[in-house]
């Protein structure tokens, strides 16, 4: 980071800040009023005996979270490979003593911390996987007192700041009336496409009543919208040859140079107006050699929109483009066909949680108690699924400062990180009820 070395620089910033101030007093504080009773409530508890017991411990154990931190992290969790981290998260929670732990049918860790009333629960949740494949070096680096290894923060942060929640909790004798779910979720990035949220929200599943996701950057983001996305893999198929020997042959690469155009023309007219949607092609595949006719071409499209309807309307464009270029390239005069397979892989609902949900209202009253500005904000996280069926969910940040989220050179600093485990904990305290 560049330090303010002259007057000019330190000028410039102080305006920015008074910019910024007026900005969020206008478009945030202003939009953002919470509710008095929940105002009040939270302030009572943060005077409770237990809670600030808690907050003591926490600091108390900040060394055992970063080497939680550290451990975690140097055990990989490649998309769909996470068995192994999930086993040692498991005998974490055994040895801190919960209730009852175990792995699920998919690989979702669920630690019990019951309440005294039961009947309700509350979920905790951060997500096990990260997006680097398997065989990548995930060794932690420490420079100076900045931490540096692929999932670091995402979401390693979030499963040490669980189980540190649960042991202030445990410590500090702090009881609530829901039972808490420790969740620690497989299949968040990419491709996993949100499964270990989708099976604990699966139709016969034991119902969650509120659901807060670790995940993320700084204190102050409150995620109660999610951006849906649908994802495809378009699959052109042909009988393949040689090069020269047989030219002229069905080539499914030129096909797809055929279904990008279409597409891409299509949705550009559609995604230039109205609600924000967008398109990618982010990944294309295929062929054996620079002198052979491929027998397949592939291409990985991803389309997202703040709206479900726009969502629907754009999976439409995509697929009639797909099947128009086909046809188009079937009828340009080559030999033989080409054929087309169109395979889901990915499906993020959207949907949004009014500002007056009491969970969304709690979390911009903690994150303001905290000395932070609150900021609602949409996003493709675990919350998306329990937000599109309308139950209360957030997703909220790990805090302290990090970079280079999904890359080799990942880092985070424990610059009062603390302080996001704190909030994690008053805030599902709170939505349990104590």
């Amino acid at each position: 980071m560049r330090r303010l070395n002259n007057f000019s620089d330190k000028i410039i910033v102080m305006v920015l800040v008074f910019i910024f101030s007026i900005t969020n007093n206008v478009y945030g504080q202003d939009a953002l009023k919470t509710h008095k009773k929940i105002d009040k409530e939270l302030a009572k508890l943060l005077k409770d005996k237990s809670i600030k017991s808690a907050f003591e411990y926490i600091d108390a154990i900040e060394e055992e979270t970063n080497k939680n931190l550290i451990e975690l992290t140097e055990i990989a969790a490649p998309p769909f490979l996470e068995g192994e981290r999930a086993k040692a998260l498991e005998k974490m929670f055994v040895d801190a003593g919960v209730d009852n732990v175990s792995i699920d049918e998919v690989g979702n860790v669920v630690a019990l911390k019951k309440g005294t009333e039961g009947g309700k629960v509350i979920a905790l949740d951060a997500h096990l996987d990260t997006v680097f494949p398997e065989g990548t070096s995930v060794n932690v680096q420490q420079r100076g007192d900045t931490l540096f290894a692929p999932g670091i923060g995402d979401d390693t942060r979030g499963l040490a700041m669980l189980l540190t929640i649960f042991k202030a909790m445990k410590n500090s004798n702090l009881k609530t009336k829901a039972d808490i779910w420790f969740v620690a979720s497989v299949g968040e990035e990419g491709l996993g496409d949100l499964r270990g949220v989708k099976h604990l929200f699966r139709n016969g599943a034991p119902k969650i009543d509120s659901w807060i996701s670790i995940d993320g950057g700084a204190i102050g983001r409150v995620n109660n919208a999610g951006l849906g996305s649908v994802r495809y893999k378009a699959l052109f198929t042909g009988k393949g040859g040689h090069s020269w020997g047989a030219f002229g042959l069905a080539n499914p690469h030129h096909a797809l140079g055929y279904a990008i155009k279409e597409f891409s023309v299509n949705a550009k007219k559609y995604t230039d107006e109205g609600p924000k949607t967008s398109f990618n092609i982010g990944r294309m595949g295929g062929g054996t050699s620079v002198n052979s006719i491929p027998f397949e071409s592939w291409m990985e499209v991803d389309m997202r929109s703040v709206d479900k309807d726009r969502l629907v309307e754009i999976d439409s464009i995509f697929k009639a483009s797909m099947q128009t270029a086909l046809e188009e390239y079937n009828n340009s005069g080559i030999d033989d066909k080409i054929s087309l397979e169109l395979i889901k892989i990915g499906d993020r609902p959207s949907g949004e949680l009014s500002i007056d949900t009491p969970l969304v209202q709690r979390a911009i009253s903690v994150t303001t108690l905290f000395g932070s500005t609150p900021s609602l904000t949409r996003g493709s996280t675990n919350s998306n699924i329990p937000i599109s069926l309308g139950i209360p969910a957030i997703t909220i940040g790990r805090g302290g400062i990090g970079g280079g989220a999904h890359s080799l050179n990942e880092w985070w600093l424990n610059e009062n990180g603390a302080e996001a485990i704190k909030l994690a904990l008053l805030l599902t305290v709170s939505e349990a009820g104590y």
